[in-house]
């Protein structure tokens, strides 16, 4: 892994950014076929494409007002006072690439189409269900029939259209407010004069609640798959959506009425905020959306370095490819490193070496649309690999800032994340000798005491690979400094500004966070292929596990109690108790019975080790969300992208004390159900851990 190259980095990122490449697009096309033709070139013993016909969706045509997506504000005659910038301008010589015609304007991708007015506004802070109930109990705001507006943070965009949608409202604008955008400080400017938001970016981004093809849910986009209308499909939004920007937002928050918001839910702008109502001066909004959904290909290109001993044993490491315009850190940082990962890779495979295990390498593409093409790949290939899938290393942002390394993953690759993380050098060697020093000193897990590692939600590849199957995965970039900046992303992040420019000039200049990465993915990739026995240690499960109830524990204990749960959370515990049991035991004869010279006494704790994370996993998935399986990791119900531990319990419990009647009793017995579920999946988890001449209950 030493001989990956910054500079190497640097020129793939320069050629892969010169172009918008949105999926569908012809340019997104010619990446994938000179990604294929350079893995082949480098050495991967193959590199194929693999095409799917998606649904796709792109905003009304720009170059005309009459087709283009906007909002306006109408004065009590009905005529236009302000409008919304039909795409981001240019901001100086530096940018010129921006005036591209081939860039798409703002849109929210699934949105519905229409054209709605509106002679009331409200302001719904993030859009996250408890501002929807703060403003009910709180402020006694009903959305109903009007139309709302957002700012971009906390939550998946998604969530905050479906939210509003639950509510009743007719629409709904989101902006990136320079509070969560723009946390300037020592008197930066905005981009192209440092990375901030500049007034007049704008977040793309999809609206789609699902993952996949939204025509064939839970099964591959293939010549012959069946494809439901789009009227019948749940999973997009029935209301319009617009994403504007902060130079946008203010003439609506300002002509809004009603009375003062809190502290907590004012942005970074020169204006009062208030809830809203009436438009001030008899005042109108007015909401035009013209997307068009269209049936388009999206291709991924899987590579592979075929294993030697067991090459039916998959290594995978993948990135998607598309972005909404430019793409420069998302996710093209991640394209660019990994491309010089394969070369590397592909220079040892010329020179006769072989991994015990194969190695696949994975470019998705549609990925900003909801996942599209990893989904699809592992819907269509999901019996091969259920059983050879050993491991998904996802590097979709390889660098957004070059502080931090951020990590979330399964708790059975942490023991080799940590020994990957002291194997690479830091990217600082003056200040730390290897990355593992950095990442504790400047993340620190106060119960561990070793680097914080967070959980898998969903928002980037890995979610169909874990949710789907059950593989064990990971998810890693660098990222910012959370305490000293307290934003929601990057500040670019997907707008038409996210260029090459940014990245050399502000994110890494070097380009040493991103080889960094590079390094890091390659070690992990090589210690999971080449051990003999698998780095995995299922006692760090055991240890999650025990945290997990701790804290569910301390939360919900006094309300389950108080509706007879006692003995179910008490048979909840035992459940995670018996698998700490199992586990210690596990390891212990892993460390000392073990015969690594006997193939089939190895092949055995591996395949044990392998398919413990599919035992966490119900084939009928959460309640209301089947394509999400994992019964200890999943995303929130409210927000797609956070980690929610017990996803199942956790969901059954949000604001159940609120509900009264039948809806009340009803939720106490889903409740009941998901503890009994979850139960039951912990103590099947703990029986593919005893010794395989044990068949059933001890």
């Amino acid at each position: 892994m030493d001989q990956i190259d910054p500079e190497n980095i640097r020129k793939y990122l320069k050629n892969l950014t010169t172009d918008p490449h949105v999926a569908g697009t012809p340019e997104q096309k010619q990446n994938a076929e000179l990604l294929q033709v350079l893995w082949k070139e480098y050495g991967l013993d193959d590199a194929k494409l693999v095409p799917y016909k998606v649904l796709l969706d792109y905003p009304g045509n720009k170059s005309s007002n009459d087709t283009a997506n906007k909002a306006q504000i109408l004065n009590s005659a009905g005529v236009v006072t302000y409008q919304t910038q039909l795409q981001e301008p240019p901001l100086g010589n530096e940018s010129k690439e921006i005036d591209d015609p081939r860039t798409l304007p703002p849109f929210n991708a699934y949105s519905k189409n229409g054209t709605l007015e509106s002679d009331q506004l409200i302001y719904v802070n993030y859009a996250r269900i408890e501002d929807f109930i703060y403003l009910e109990r709180n402020a006694s705001i009903n959305v109903t029939g009007k139309l709302v507006i957002a700012r971009y943070g906390k939550i998946f965009r998604g969530d905050k259209v479906r939210h509003a949608e639950m509510y009743g409202a007719i629409g709904i604008l989101i902006y990136s407010d320079p509070k969560d955008y723009y946390a300037a400080d020592d008197n930066a400017k905005p981009f192209p004069h440092s990375w901030w938001l500049p007034e007049t970016g704008v977040q793309r981004g999809t609206t789609f609640l699902g993952d996949g093809d939204p025509q064939t849910p839970n099964y591959p986009s293939t010549d012959y798959a069946f494809r439901e209308h789009i009227d019948k499909l749940t999973t997009l939004p029935n209301i319009p959506a617009h994403p504007i920007s902060y130079k946008d937002a203010q003439p609506f928050l300002r002509a809004m009425s009603g009375d003062k918001v809190p502290v907590g839910w004012r942005g970074g702008m020169n204006l009062t905020y208030r809830y809203g109502g009436n438009l001030t001066y008899n005042q109108r909004v007015k909401l035009v959306v013209k997307n068009e959904r269209i049936e388009k290909m999206a291709y991924n290109v899987i590579g592979i370095i075929r294993g030697e001993i067991e090459p039916d044993r998959y290594v995978l490491v993948g990135n998607h490819r598309d972005a909404w315009a430019f793409g420069a850190v998302d996710p093209t940082s991640g394209t660019a490193t990994l491309l010089e990962l394969i070369r590397v890779f592909g220079q040892l495979r010329k020179n006769n070496w072989k991994p015990r295990r194969s190695i696949v390498f994975c470019s998705w593409g549609a990925e900003e649309y909801g996942l599209i093409g990893s989904t699809e790949w592992v819907e269509e290939n999901i019996k091969n690999l259920a059983d050879r899938a050993v491991a998904y290393i996802n590097v979709d942002i390889a660098v957004e800032y070059n502080y931090v390394l951020h990590i979330a993953a399964t708790p059975l690759l942490h023991s080799t994340i940590l020994e990957a993380t002291k194997q690479v050098p830091d990217p600082q060697p003056e200040k730390f000798a290897n990355v593992y020093e950095s990442w504790k000193a400047r993340s620190k897990n106060p119960t561990t005491g070793r680097p914080k590692i967070g959980n898998l939600g969903s928002g980037s590849d890995y979610a169909p690979f874990l949710q789907i199957i059950g593989v064990p995965a990971i998810d890693m970039s660098y990222t910012f400094n959370e305490n000293r900046w307290e934003i929601s992303s990057y500040p670019l992040y997907h707008s038409v500004y996210e260029t090459f420019k940014l990245v050399e000039e502000y994110i890494d200049p070097t380009f040493k966070w991103h080889a960094t990465i590079g390094k890091l993915a390659g070690e992990m990739a090589r210690y999971l292929a080449e051990q003999v026995v698998l780095p995995m240690n299922v006692s760090a499960y055991a240890e999650a596990l025990t945290d997990m109830f701790g804290k569910f524990k301390a939360t919900n204990q006094q309300i389950l109690e108080a509706n007879n749960l006692t003995e179910r959370l008490g048979h909840l515990e035992e459940a995670i108790a018996n698998f700490t049991e199992k586990a210690s035991a596990f390891q212990k004869a892993l460390g000392e019975d073990l015969d690594k010279l006997d193939p089939y006494a190895v092949r055995r704790v591996n395949d044990q080790l392998m398919y413990l994370e599919r035992a966490f996993t119900d084939p009928k998935g959460l309640p209301g969300r089947p394509f999400f399986r994992h019964i200890i990791y999943a995303p929130s119900s409210s927000n797609s992208y956070a980690s929610a531990g017990f996803p199942g319990l956790t969901d059954a419990l949000f604001e159940i004390d609120q509900k009264t009647g039948a809806e009340k009793d009803a939720a106490w017995e889903l409740v009941e159900r998901q503890l009994a579920i979850t139960t039951f999946t912990i103590q099947s988890a703990s029986s593919t851990l005893k010794p395989v001449e044990s068949v059933g209950r001890d």
